[in-house]
């Protein structure tokens, strides 16, 4: 028997592209597979987006940021693997295949990331300078992540404390645990980048919030020693 693994889709008002990424998801390579769609309080159309897609599983809650939709996504989960996908990005079909044969074939690791690539929507009016600028450092994503549940057991969920960055910290909490991952070569994600990326909307609060995160990683590393 091949594991269940488990995909968490949080989504807040997405209708624009929630379409394409739930249908990366169903298109995959790998089975059996479920796909969990949290709608985070949306008020557009993308509660009748998800709901149109039989093969899923929709639930609702009101709005309360990303960290806790993938936390109730985490709390509704039956696999053994976990995946993450947002609302406005795609998945490469051969994705989920990809890093569950090599987590297979490596068991001491416990969670793997893939390479990302970035695409400009058309229509994106972001400055190019500070588009690169920020790009440079973002090529670690939470959507290109395939994890045992148990790294979950292990460290917990998201910080419901960060409506932003809420992932950085996630990885940052599991490289101080020392959970052996591995990024892997192959570009398996597909990351649009267009005017309502939190990235760019909320950027100050971003870098503010990855601040705070790198301090709480070092007050960590400092009680170990």
């Amino acid at each position: 028997m091949k594991p269940l693994i488990s995909v968490i889709l949080p989504v807040f008002n997405g209708e624009k592209y929630l379409a394409e990424a739930i249908e990366s998801v169903l298109a995959q390579s790998y089975c059996p597979l479920e796909l969990i769609i949290v709608d985070d309080g949306s008020t557009d159309g993308s509660a009748a987006i998800a709901q149109s897609y039989k093969e899923t599983r929709y639930i609702y809650q009101s709005n309360m940021g990303v960290a806790v939709a993938r936390n109730t996504g985490l709390a509704a989960v039956k696999g053994d693997f976990i995946a993450f996908l947002d609302a406005d990005d795609i998945w490469h079909p051969l994705k989920l295949q990809i890093q569950i044969d090599y987590l297979q074939e490596h068991p001491s690791v416990m969670y793997t990331l893939s390479k990302i690539n970035n695409f400009v929507e058309p229509g994106c009016n972001i400055h190019p300078d500070k588009l690169q600028s920020i790009l440079k450092n973002e090529q670690i994503n939470l959507a290109s992540l395939v994890a045992h549940k148990a790294v979950f057991d292990q460290i917990g969920g998201f910080n419901p404390r960060y409506h932003v960055s809420e992932d950085f910290d996630w990885i940052t909490r599991a490289k101080d645990a020392g959970i052996p991952m591995v990024i892997l070569p192959e570009v398996l994600l597909q990351r649009r980048i267009h005017n309502f990326n939190i990235s760019f909307t909320q950027l100050q609060a971003c870098i503010a919030n990855r601040f705070h995160i790198l301090k709480e990683s070092i007050d960590r590393q400092r009680i170990k020693k």
